[in-house]
């Protein structure tokens, strides 16, 4: 009998939670097919199955288990069940009368498809449908066998939902229910109050013109993605802008330990993503290092991974640094906390027209808020008012991210 036990998922977690048995109690399972996922307070695991045998599961789902703790057994001494055999006579010819009556049976099947296909939207259109209360299926999917793409889902938005729903309103029925959280999620509730409690957190804002990044996008975006395959975000100039600032006030990247400041000379970046199980903060390991395009591509294959809950701890950990976007849902402005044991975190937000003085004269430009949040334990007033103006001051003008100048010609004149 070989016992399954917690396999330990990173240093410093001792404890895991039975999230979902992908297998039943009794079953046969194959050698190194995947037998349940577990969370732990960082990231959902997959635990393969070592033996081949008849499982006998221990602990249920929603159990929280110790690292080492056994949670099934496998006989290892059972046989694989035979596979059913067609027999012999079945697979000789069949009535002629039996054949015309299966013909139909591929129509209904390609139809059954079909109808499945017709209600089912993308994720992102689902996302968008979700977030207006609208319902998947009064919306006409014009994808492949009918799906629902984001086109379908936005088209179907800005004519309006259904109005007859929104006046009768969605339909309470004062039922309760409970949801025990996730460990995941309790770790990120700890976390965050331990931050509030434990931290001298303070924000300072700012406001970033973002046309030239705006123009500079629009004019380079298709030959950008034609040559290094990646979509050219708003993400990479943060991150470019954000890593050269950390270069003039180290502080905002350090961290504390006990009484000692430790110092970083390089910048892990974390980008906080949302994923099905919750928050999420990637890191982008020397993103110091790294051009517009790398990072990019490292975003993306994170964000991807975090998505899919494939992401590693070992992705998770050790960032000096984090940029969270709550524009993506809509936020105009925020005080993000900060995500310890780093010092600061810096907030994006949504873009908006607005009406600004420059040389005298009202414009109308693209305009998102910027928040700073730091530890006032660490890092003082001045710097953090620095490092932030030094980001709007590269973001308003792109040429700074490349050059660190004001334009090429300052630095042949040594200026």
């Amino acid at each position: 009998m070989f016992e399954v036990k917690v396999p330990s998922p990173g240093e410093s977690i001792t404890e895991v939670e039975i999230a979902t048995w992908l297998v039943k109690d009794g079953d046969y399972v194959e050698k190194e097919q995947v037998l349940c996922e577990v969370d732990s307070d960082k990231a959902t695991l997959e635990l393969p199955a070592e033996e081949a045998g008849i499982v006998t599961l221990i602990a249920k789902e929603g159990d929280a288990v110790n690292v080492g703790e056994i949670i099934a057994k496998i006989d290892t001494s059972a046989k694989a069940p035979a596979k059913k055999a067609v027999p012999a006579a079945a697979a000789k010819a069949v009535p002629v009368d039996a054949k015309k009556e299966e013909a139909p049976a591929p129509k209904k099947e390609e139809a059954s498809k079909e109808s499945y296909a017709k209600g089912t939207p993308s994720v992102a259109a689902r996302k968008i449908l979700d977030e207006k209360g609208a319902d998947a299926a009064k919306v006409k999917g014009s994808g492949k066998d009918g799906r629902i793409t984001k086109n379908d889902a936005m088209q179907y938005v800005a004519a309006g939902v259904d109005a007859t729903q929104f006046l009768q309103g969605w339909g309470g029925t004062r039922d309760q229910s409970q949801e025990k959280m996730s460990m995941l999620r309790r770790k990120i509730a700890q976390r965050l109050v331990s931050v509030k409690n434990e931290t001298a957190m303070l924000t300072t804002f700012n406001e970033v013109d973002m046309k030239p990044i705006m123009d500079l996008r629009n004019q380079y975006k298709d030959t950008f993605k034609e040559v290094h395959g990646v979509n050219l975000g708003f993400m990479g100039f943060f991150t470019k802008a954000v890593t050269e600032a950390l270069r003039l006030y180290p502080t905002v990247n350090a961290m504390l330990d006990g009484d000692q400041m430790i110092f970083h000379d390089y910048a892990d970046i974390g980008i906080a993503v949302s994923s099905p199980k919750g928050l999420m903060v990637p890191v982008v390991r020397n993103a110091e290092q790294m051009s517009l395009h790398q990072i990019e591509a490292e975003i993306k294959r994170l964000a991807i991974k975090a998505r899919d809950g494939e992401i590693s701890i070992d992705e998770m950990t050790g960032g000096t640094f984090t940029i969270t976007n709550g524009g993506v849902f809509g936020s105009m402005l925020s005080t993000p906390i900060i995500n310890p044991p780093q010092s600061a975190i810096l907030g994006m937000h949504n873009i908006v027209d607005r009406p600004v003085a420059i040389n005298g004269e009202v414009h109308i430009r693209p305009i998102m808020y910027l928040a700073l949040s730091y530890d006032h334990r660490i890092i003082d007033g001045k710097e953090s008012v620095s490092f932030l103006y030094k980001v709007k001051e590269m973001l308003e003008d792109p040429i700074k991210l490349m050059t660190g100048a004001k334009n090429p010609l300052e630095i042949l004149l040594g200026l």
